[in-house]
């Protein structure tokens, strides 16, 4: 055992956080890059470092990638940092949310002019690169690898030095035309903000928090080995921190699955094996029946941070597709409607106490690159505080057997870790193994 593994996972992480501030005030790099896994504290970390910054009388701008991570943002800084003044950039139209509102010191213009001289001023990428005029002494890149390369290359000119934050396990950045002409070259837009950085600046620090202090205990290794296998890390949380607990069962065939979840923090539901069209009715059904059933029974969660009902705004179910996904909510009987219910690409950044997952592979004929690629599944299988519950057709396994990675090898393109089809073998073969030891003894 190392001496890191023998540091309380509150210390270990601290001491991550003390290194990235200390290169932030000391170090002369034009910036610092930090990597983060699913819950380790990113926006905590942002908002920190944007109050000794603004407290050191330096003001900077912050990004973010989309206008519910600016809102948090500035809710976030306003708990902290009430005194800190902050300007919100937005669209002509925006109506300020309770949490903006809430904040004792925050204005909104949709022009620079038009906040005053805040020692923070926020706003998504997007507005940012409407902005011709002015230049901060420092910035923010919140969620960095959700950023393209070309909205970095358009915000550039507006700060010295930068601070990037964000998870590289999760969603590549995405477009809807073809890319395929840039593939290659070191700046292609299609490749995160992050990577295009690195490759051009290569002496650049990164650090790597090591604590999710969202998955738990029983998660934290399997989404490491899954996701994140050369860099890793570890939960703040141990054994009987946490727990859920359902009420009494009736019988309903879904409380085994619920019970094995709520054991050992991930359930596998799996139906009989069938090609289907995209938007499954009987996996969409099992998805909400889930959901309905997990507060039908009346669960309780405790854990480090208090404890409480299951109730329905803290579960959530993902799945790869828009249509999908509003298959799943028409399917929600009236006293689920609270459950949230979206895409991979917009549970991003979120959590709750109960996940149930639609596999983006279940039913299906082929492994496209799209339902292969390890952010999605990653995003889905890294939102819950407690317990995920994976719905799937059987054969997936065979499917990625069927299909192995095809994905054409170009010149100076950085091979992508982890492997799609492998993250995925390694999340159904740990699921599988649970689901086989429960149904003899209890996975411990």
């Amino acid at each position: 055992m190392n001496s890191e593994q023998l540091l309380s996972p509150a210390v270990e992480a601290g001491r991550v956080v003390d290194a990235v501030l200390r290169d932030l005030r000391e170090g002369d790099h034009r910036g610092v890059v930090v990597d983060s896994p699913p819950g380790a504290g990113k926006s905590t970390l942002v908002v920190r470092a944007a109050g000794e910054l603004a407290a050191a009388g330096e003001p900077l701008m912050i990004v973010a990638q989309t206008n519910e991570q600016v809102d948090d943002l500035i809710a976030r800084l306003g708990a902290r940092s009430p005194e800190v003044p902050v300007g919100r950039l937005s669209a002509v139209d925006y109506e300020a949310s309770d949490r903006v509102r809430d904040h004792p010191r925050c204005r909104v213009g949709a022009k620079v002019a038009e906040l005053g001289d805040p020692a923070v001023t926020i706003g998504t990428a997007a507005k940012w690169a409407t902005v011709t005029d002015g230049s901060w002494p420092w910035a923010i890149v919140d969620e960095a690898y959700q950023m393209r390369s070309d909205a970095l290359l358009r915000v550039a000119p507006r700060f010295v030095r930068a601070l990037f934050v964000g998870d590289p396990g999760q969603l590549d950045p995405f477009s809807t035309v073809e890319v395929e002409r840039w593939t290659g070259l070191s700046w292609d837009p299609m490749q995160s903000a992050v990577a295009v950085l690195l490759r051009h600046n290569p002496d650049l620090p990164v650090h790597r928090l090591p604590v999710s202090w969202r998955l738990p205990h029983t998660a934290a290794p399997v989404v490491a080995e899954a996701f994140y296998p050369f860099t890793g890390f570890r939960s703040g949380t141990g054994p009987g921190d946490r727990s859920l607990r359902f009420g009494s069962s009736s019988g309903d065939p879904l409380d085994d699955v619920l019970d094995g979840a709520a054991e050992t923090g991930w359930g596998l539901h799996e139906l009989p094996g069938r090609f289907t069209i995209r938007t499954d009715a009987e996996a969409a059904a099992a998805c909400a029946a889930l959901a309905a059933r997990a507060l039908t029974r009346e669960a309780v969660t405790v854990s480090e941070s208090g404890g409480g009902a299951l109730t329905a705004d803290r579960i959530a179910i993902g799945a790869a597709h828009r249509d999908q996904a509003a298959a799943i909510r028409s399917f929600l009987p009236p006293e689920a409607k609270g459950v949230t219910v979206d895409t991979a690409n917009r549970l991003q950044g979120r959590e709750y106490d109960l996940t149930i997952v639609l596999h983006p592979l279940s039913g299906r004929q082929d492994a496209t690159a799209f339902h292969l690629e390890s952010g999605r599944l990653c995003v889905l299988t890294s939102r819950h505080r407690h317990a995920c519950v994976v719905v799937a057709r059987e054969g997936i396994a065979e499917l990625l057997d069927a299909h192995p990675s095809t994905e054409p090898v170009h010149l100076n393109v950085p091979v992508k870790f982890p492997d799609g089809w492998e993250a995925n073998q390694a999340i159904l073969a740990y699921l599988h193994k649970g689901l086989s030891l429960r149904r003899h003894e209890p996975l411990r």
